[in-house]
């Protein structure tokens, strides 16, 4: 395991980030059938099938230090929302990716996100002391592409034919980071949605 990276439970007073683990199966999968979110082409989101494997990888991938993954918990119900984590880990560059986001539908658009990474980031820049922080995301995917740059991301480029998806076509990835230089601001905007979806 990467000791720059160590298993963590991040909160706040509505939503908990749990180290993913075979006890939250059950509730991805009903999370990622919340509006079949695997049917977006553009996304490597499971199927309710896929779930199992989905966490036997993200866990194998956190022992061998290469990411941490998370389940997004609702503190109140202990309903399972969805998904993220830390990857792409530089310990070295004290740079870090933060991906392999999705939420369930109904959990979507009602300031989930901003909520996500307002706990991620923190913990990014404050207690890890990155550098910067990357986003990824598929071309073609200009919700995510929307949200990040709503974040206070700035897009770095476009990798062009980045990968090869499992369908066969090429992914363009646009990439996006924050610097440690530009959190403070970050963060008061995201500070600033949060009120902002309180008083909705």
């Amino acid at each position: 395991m990467n000791p720059w990276i160590k298993p963590i439970i991040l909160e706040d007073a509505q939503i908990r980030l749990e180290p993913l683990n075979k006890q939250h199966e059950q509730g991805l999968i009903a999370a990622v059938s919340d509006g079949e979110l695997w049917n977006l082409w553009f996304t490597s989101i499971p199927n309710a099938e896929q779930v199992h494997s989905f966490i036997e990888t993200a866990m194998t991938q956190a022992e061998q230090g290469q990411t941490q993954a998370f389940a997004v918990i609702h503190k109140n119900s202990g309903e399972v929302l969805g998904s993220t984590r830390f990857c792409n880990i530089d310990s070295m560059n004290h740079r870090v990716e933060i991906g392999y986001t999705w939420y369930r539908q109904s959990a979507q658009r009602t300031g989930l996100n901003t909520a996500c990474k307002l706990l991620l980031l923190t913990h990014a820049f404050e207690l890890l002391k990155c550098i910067a922080v990357e986003f990824r995301t598929n071309w073609h995917n200009h919700k995510s592409r929307t949200a990040i740059a709503r974040l206070g991301a700035k897009q770095d480029g476009i990798l062009r034919q980045h990968q090869i998806m499992p369908n066969g076509q090429y992914r363009d990835t646009v990439v996006f980071s924050i610097l440690n230089s530009e959190w403070p601001a970050v963060k008061t905007q995201l500070h600033y949605f949060q009120k902002k979806y309180s008083e909705r």
